[in-house]
C-alpha cells in the first residue's frame, strides 16, 4: 500500500503498528491516544477484537485533574495497569501510534510498567 498523501504522522502510526504485529505474538497491545487536552490508554487484544482495559482523564475520578500534563499521563498509566492486571493481562506490546515516545507518552508507559504490566 502506496504512503502517498500520508501525513508524517499516519506514516509514523502504519510503520509502528507493522512493526508491532511482527513481534508481538498473542499478546495484547496497549494502545495510547493524547489530544491536546487528554490522555486515554487501551488495552486490546486484537484476536477477538476487544477491548480487555482502559482509562483516561476523562474518568470521573480523574476529571479535575487536566490531561495534558506527565502527572495525568502517569495516572492513567497506573490505572490502566491495575485494570488489566485485574483482567489477567501481565504483558502487553506497547503501540503508541503515530506519537513520539517522549512527554506524556513516555510517562505514561514507565508509570504502567512501575505497576505491574510488562513491555
Amino acid at each position: 500500500m502506496s504512503t502517498k498523501g500520508l501525513s508524517l504522522f499516519a506514516k509514523r502510526r502504519r510503520r509502528n503498528r507493522t512493526a508491532l504485529r511482527a513481534r508481538a505474538g498473542a499478546r495484547p497491545r496497549l494502545s495510547i491516544h493524547r489530544s491536546g487536552k487528554h490522555i486515554y490508554a487501551q488495552v486490546i487484544d486484537d484476536a477477538q477484537g476487544k477491548t480487555i482495559a482502559s482509562a483516561s482523564t476523562l474518568e470521573k475520578d480523574v476529571r479535575g485533574v487536566t490531561g495534558a500534563n506527565i502527572a495525568a499521563a502517569q495516572e492513567v498509566g497506573k490505572r490502566v495497569a491495575e485494570a488489566a492486571k485485574a483482567a489477567g493481562v501481565t504483558q502487553v506490546v506497547f503501540d503508541r501510534g503515530g506519537f513520539l515516545y517522549h512527554g506524556r507518552v513516555k510517562a505514561l508507559a514507565d508509570a504502567a510498567r512501575e505497576s505491574g504490566l510488562e513491555f
